[in-house]
């Protein structure tokens, strides 16, 4: 069963150290010594026994002597060790575990999971050491699995801690194949309201699912291959109706044909996990297509208005009536080369399943402009097309700033464009969304990659980070 545990570890009032206790018992102690003291002495004088009555003697004081050393040492309240006015002989009793530590006012949260044994205090050994490095346990998920659980925390814990520290930490206490990573603010969010807030965005638009499997999932890989190739095909692609887990991916049907295919290489996916995403994509599946119909009426500088909204595949005629517009060059400067079958590539691209696609159309209702924010794995590609006759009028700057912002809203960390050189128009829109760039060259084409700065940049210190980017499409 999954659980969210909000945990925090509070430190206990101290208890009071009642001196007058210890001094009534040091003269209890006193009393007694004299008085046995007096025995001995009248026995000595008394008895024949007296030299060998004074050696017991002498070794009682001395095993009393070494018992109130050793209990006086027991329960001392020295300070600890890296309180510079205490004796350092000793921790306190947060070092043991049963609260945190104070080392600095500076924190940071982490993500942590790490594979415990399924047995009785395997959690609380886990929670101890934690403690012990003063690390403060928000929130607490459990994945069963067969042979053991994968315990996911959201930690608290002191800025200078190192990640080596705390893997050693969990490892010495039974944690195995052990995963961190920096967290933010957004991840205070309780794993149900989480849950929540991605099926209700999944419900509006249908172009939400492999936004919202990607934030459920972390970094992950997904792709939506298709049960008929762009050629007209068979992929050959078809997941079961309950889907697939392998370890590090999982296989879904498309509720639109074909498989939906998700791969995380650096940590396996647990049967919890997977039964939430089949759980969206059936969802999805129920709701069927669905596209906010939403509009935007702008005004160009030369006084034109025009309307821009969302699109899908029942846009499919308004988008082929645009190819069909436009010159060679402007396709060719798109699509980079020629355009076999120009309706299946559009009913494609309209997709939702493959990202999100904005149009622009005149008052009369035409449509003069199409811009594509599309899903490529684990990054993101924009791609503009603007008709001839409303080139240079700032459209492909209006849907590309848009694009992007739908790309931050969605937790994109970067954008790419494939285009030409020769592209100036393109390049001088990328460029205008005062974002840093990045340039490279790969086979002929120029890749101009957008740093967004979104918050997922900070979170994937532990995750690898391919850096490659197709060529083109």
């Amino acid at each position: 069963m999954d659980t969210v545990t909000p945990r925090k570890n509070t430190r206990k009032n101290a208890r009071p150290t009642h001196r007058w206790r210890h001094d009534v018992i040091e003269l209890a102690a006193m009393f007694t010594a004299v008085v046995v003291a007096d025995s001995i002495a009248k026995t000595i004088a008394k008895g024949p026994d007296g030299p060998y009555l004074l050696v017991f003697s002498a070794i009682a004081l001395v095993a009393t002597a070494a018992f109130h050393t050793w209990w006086a040492r027991r329960h001392s309240h020295a300070p600890p060790a890296d309180d510079p006015g205490g004796s350092g002989e000793h921790p306190p009793p947060a070092a043991a575990g049963t609260g945190p530590v104070e080392r600095s006012a500076e924190t940071a949260l982490w993500r942590m999971r790490t594979t415990v044994r399924d047995t009785p205090g395997s959690l609380a050994a886990l929670c101890t050491v934690l403690a012990r490095h003063g690390v403060d346990i928000l929130t607490l998920q459990t994945h069963p699995l067969a042979d053991g659980t994968v315990d996911e925390f959201l930690l608290r814990a002191p800025a200078g801690l190192q990640t080596g520290t705390l893997t050693r930490a969990v490892a010495a206490a039974g944690g195995s194949d052990t995963w961190t990573e920096r967290a933010d603010a957004h991840d205070l969010v309780d794993t149900p309201t989480r849950l929540l807030g991605l099926a209700t965005r999944t419900a509006l638009d249908s172009a939400e699912l492999p936004l919202a499997l990607r934030q459920l999932l972390g970094r992950c890989t997904l792709h939506s291959i298709p049960a008929v190739s762009l050629s007209g095909r068979p992929s050959g692609e078809t997941a079961p109706v309950e889907g697939v887990l392998e370890e590090t991916s999982m296989r879904l049907r498309d509720p639109h044909g074909g498989t939906l295919v998700i791969e995380r290489p650096y940590l396996p996916f647990t049967p919890t996990e997977f039964a939430r995403a089949r759980a969206l994509v059936e969802l999805d599946a129920r709701l069927g297509p669905r596209v906010p119909r939403s509009q935007d009426v702008l005004t160009l500088p030369e006084g034109n208005a025009i309307t821009v909204r969302r699109a899908d595949q029942r846009d499919l005629a308004a988008a082929r009536a645009l190819h069909d517009r436009c010159s060679e060059r402007t396709l060719r400067l798109r699509y980079h080369g020629p355009v076999g079958d120009a309706d299946r590539y559009l009913d494609h691209l309209l997709s939702p399943r493959f990202g999100r696609t904005l149009a622009v159309q005149t008052a009369s209702g035409r449509v003069v402009a199409l811009g594509h924010l599309l899903w490529d794995g684990d990054e993101t590609e924009v791609a503009l097309m603007v008709e001839d006759d409303w080139q240079r009028r700032g459209i492909g700057a209006e849907l590309l700033g848009r694009l992007v912002a739908m790309a931050e809203e969605g937790g994109c960390d970067s954008v790419y464009a494939v285009t030409q050189s020769s592209n100036t128009g393109m390049v001088a829109a990328m460029r205008g969304l005062n974002l840093p760039l990045d340039y490279q060259i790969e086979e002929g084409t120029l890749v101009i990659t957008a740093r967004l700065g979104g918050r997922q940049a900070d979170r994937r210190e532990a995750a690898p980070h391919p850096e490659q980017r197709p060529a083109g499409r």
